[in-house]
């Protein structure tokens, strides 16, 4: 699982990790590098737009052609899209430049700055807070489409099947769904979205007005998905291979990127 859900807001487990690391590195660059307070703050708070920057420009360049059909993702920063490596490159590249004139103090900012990294890379991994993906293959679920008519998702059969769960009411669902459309246009994948919760009116209106089509619209009345999948909140999104088996989970608005990576990869 790589967000949790605190109230009505969705927050991703990495951004949660990253202010845990950005919180250290303030802590600790206080009490040990001796900076002027201004110096400091200078230094510290352009470091954090330094690091989102770079981060952001450096997944941009990793992930071309994503980009290149949706040039307005890049100042989405509330979207998923940072490369670690690139972001503490930039940050080093700050700080060397901010705390040149004082050579102890900017080795110390650099190494400060390596080691927060370093600990938001190890807790990602270790992710204390997530969990195992708890819906471990496509379930045998019995759900109506559009029409009325019953589709097990077990019986679906393609070389990968992406479900995802979503309603009206959200407007990340409803930001990523065009992608979805596209996703679904790809040889060897068909596309479930399971609307949860909501009636078939509210679905069908939606779709209709977008003129989406898709392989397989379904109302999900009860919200079983939501059950199985253990999702915090929506959207909600998983991949499955040939077999069944789930191969990736996403929680939160997916970028284009982010599902032409699960796409190619896989």
């Amino acid at each position: 699982m790589d967000a949790i859900a605190i109230g009505p807001v969705l927050l991703s487990l990495p951004r949660l990790y990253a202010f845990g690391a950005g919180l250290v590195l303030l802590l600790t660059s206080l009490v040990l590098l001796g900076l002027p307070k201004g110096t400091h703050a200078r230094w510290f708070n352009t470091l954090v737009i330094v690091w989102l920057v770079g981060a952001r420009l450096g997944y941009v360049f990793t992930h071309p052609e994503a980009y290149a059909e949706a040039p307005l993702d890049i100042v989405k920063f509330w979207q998923p899209g940072f490369h670690g490596l690139w972001g503490l490159l930039a940050a080093l590249i700050w700080t060397a430049w901010a705390l040149r004139a004082h050579l102890i103090k900017m080795l110390g900012g650099m190494a400060l700055v390596i080691g927060s990294s370093a600990l938001w890379l190890a807790v990602v991994t270790i992710s204390p807070l997530g969990g195992e993906i708890a819906l471990r293959e496509l379930p045998d679920l019995t759900l109506d489409n559009l029409d009325g008519e019953p589709v097990t998702l077990s019986a679906i059969e393609d070389d990968l099947v992406i479900v995802n769960l979503w309603a009206t009411w959200c407007p990340p669902c409803l930001r990523e769904m065009p992608l979805l459309v596209d996703a679904d246009q790809r040889d060897g994948v068909s596309v479930v979205i399971a609307n949860q919760g909501e009636d078939l009116m509210q679905a069908m209106r939606y779709l209709d007005e977008q003129e989406f089509v898709l392989s397989y619209p379904l109302l999900d009345p009860h919200q079983e998905l939501t059950v199985l999948t253990e999702s915090p909140g929506l959207p909600t999104t998983l991949l499955f291979d040939a077999d069944g088996r789930v191969l990736e989970q996403h929680i939160g608005e997916l970028t284009r990127a982010q599902l032409d990576g699960w796409l190619d990869r896989h």
